[in-house]
């Protein structure tokens, strides 16, 4: 059996995971909120049409924070639009996906939504289309406590108290020629900048988040990042990322590999807000908010098929089968390893649309990518080890890929250690070993292993469960010492106790 042995020591940390890093993403866009989240009349649905089935599906993976109305749709969004009684509300074109927005579901049912989802909003701004004063509006209608015209609005359409959102996105993916509103990056940074500037006088406790690249290879990037900060360090507390991966060349041992060019991708970010903090010689670090991510390429043709101005058309609906787990897995391991700079992060996106989550009229079920999210959010929570392991590598096209991927969590206050770890190889299993001597009374605790011999198996609403957990007591502590099989084809979360 081949071997992996990981390093680490208790007082060296990578750094204390943020929660948000296990955000999610819901937009205006297909079958994410309408017959995704809310669904009036379908059978499990509350009196405000939030889909129970839904809900609880949610509720399980504890998303702590949830990017909203967009993505591209939020760059002709006009947030008024979606406030007040629901018959008065327009019917919108959306150029952004060339379909009809009803405004059924807006700013108060998503902020209903929230409280019964147990989440915190992330808020987008139109800087596509509008600007400074609209953003300013939103935050005094949010966040104003009353008194004041657009506070006293949000009174009188049934919120007495304001929603107090605290995190907010300067745009969407500006840098993209397929944006509305494109811009340069000196014209986004100035208007980011005066736009973060105002946002902040109306309400000084709110952070922001900034538009980065829309993906690493994108031409402008770092030159993006580098002239947009530069402009709007000051308002600004963190730099968005984007990037999806797909296997349209059905190589899956490259496309395994993808989490190798995420790796780099952050690295060269972080390096680039750390050029401006040197060069404005600034004692503030601007962080990392990677707000879109996920594997995205499996609705392509799906999707060109789709008649101009429909009502909520099944769009971007990828099934993800067993080898996207495996990769949302090694991805969530990645974002962990940098959990000192990535302190927010949203899988795009949460219900149908590139989603966990797929409904029909009649179901709800999970999609491989939901287990993975599952226990990294809900065991992922303490502090990143610093580790380093010993395994061997393959060949790929993002450069030498380890057979196995993995990252150690320190809980103190549950005294936990909690191991993820991915086997990459297709044929054989790994022994995979650490030394716990430094954690005194150590015990094996449970070892949850996702493993299929089909890298090509879906969930579906027929076969929920074709891809599910198993859950083994193969964990062996003697003398300090662990040792686990990991399977060849698998996503692993090994726990212990001290």
């Amino acid at each position: 059996m081949k071997k992996a042995t990981m390093h680490f020591d208790k007082y060296l940390a990578v750094g204390q995971v943020d929660k948000r890093i296990f955000g999610s993403f819901v937009e205006h866009l297909g079958r994410c909120v309408y017959e995704g989240i809310y669904q009036p009349g379908q059978e499990t649905a509350d009196e405000a049409g939030i889909r129970q089935d839904v809900l609880k599906l949610i509720r399980d993976l504890e998303v702590p924070i949830v990017r909203y109305p967009g993505g591209n749709f939020v760059s002709g969004f006009h947030w008024e639009d979606s406030v007040g009684p629901k018959e008065l509300r327009p019917r919108r074109i959306d150029p952004a996906w060339m379909v009809i927005e009803t405004n059924e579901f807006g700013l108060h049912e998503f902020m209903d939504w929230t409280k019964k989802a147990n989440t915190e909003p992330m808020m987008a701004v139109n800087l596509g289309t509008r600007g400074i004063e609209d953003a300013k509006n939103l935050v005094e209608y949010c966040n104003v406590p009353g008194g004041s015209y657009y506070s006293d609005l949000r009174k009188k359409n049934g919120a007495e108290d304001p929603f107090h959102i605290k995190l907010w996105c300067l745009g969407n993916e500006m840098d993209g020629p397929w944006q509305m509103g494109h811009k340069t990056a000196e014209e986004y940074g100035r208007l980011a900048a005066e736009t973060g500037r105002m946002m902040k006088w109306v309400d000084p406790s709110i952070e922001l988040v900034a538009c980065g690249s829309s993906f690493s290879s994108i031409p402008t990037f770092a030159s993006w990042e580098s002239t947009v900060l530069d402009l709007s360090y000051d308002t600004t507390d963190y730099i968005s990322m984007h990037q999806y991966y797909n296997n349209f060349e059905d190589n899956t041992a490259d496309f395994l590999a993808s989490n190798n060019d995420m790796d780099r991708f952050i690295r060269q970010v972080i390096s680039t807000c750390d050029f401006v903090k040197a060069k404005k010689k600034s004692k503030k670090s601007i962080n990392i908010s990677f707000d879109e991510w996920n594997v995205w390429y499996h609705s392509s043709e799906q999707d060109k098929k789709i008649p101009k101005w429909s009502v909520h058309p099944h769009q971007l609906e990828d099934v993800y089968n067993f080898e996207d787990l495996l990769l949302v897995g090694s991805m969530l391991i990645t974002l962990l390893n940098h959990s000192d700079r990535v302190k927010i992060a949203c899988l795009a996106q949460l219900v149908n649309v590139i989603a966990p989550i797929m409904t029909s009229d009649k179901s709800a079920w999970k999609q491989t990518i939901y287990y993975p999210y599952l226990y990294a959010s809900t065991l992922g929570r303490g502090t990143v080890l610093l580790n380093r392991t010993e395994v061997e590598t393959y060949e790929s096209k993002y450069g030498d890929a380890p057979y196995v991927d993995n990252t150690i969590v320190m809980n103190e206050e549950a005294r936990t250690l909690t191991i993820f770890a991915v086997n990459k190889h297709f044929t054989e299993d790994i022994e995979f070993t650490a030394d716990l001597r430094q954690f005194e009374g150590i015990t094996p605790g449970q070892h949850i292993e996702l493993h299929h011999e089909d890298f090509k198996i879906a969930n579906t609403e027929e076969d929920p469960d074709a891809v599910k957990p198993s859950f083994k007591q193969d964990i062996t502590v003697e003398g300090g010492k662990l040792s686990v099989p990991l399977k060849h084809k698998s996503f692993n979360v090994i726990t212990l106790n001290y």
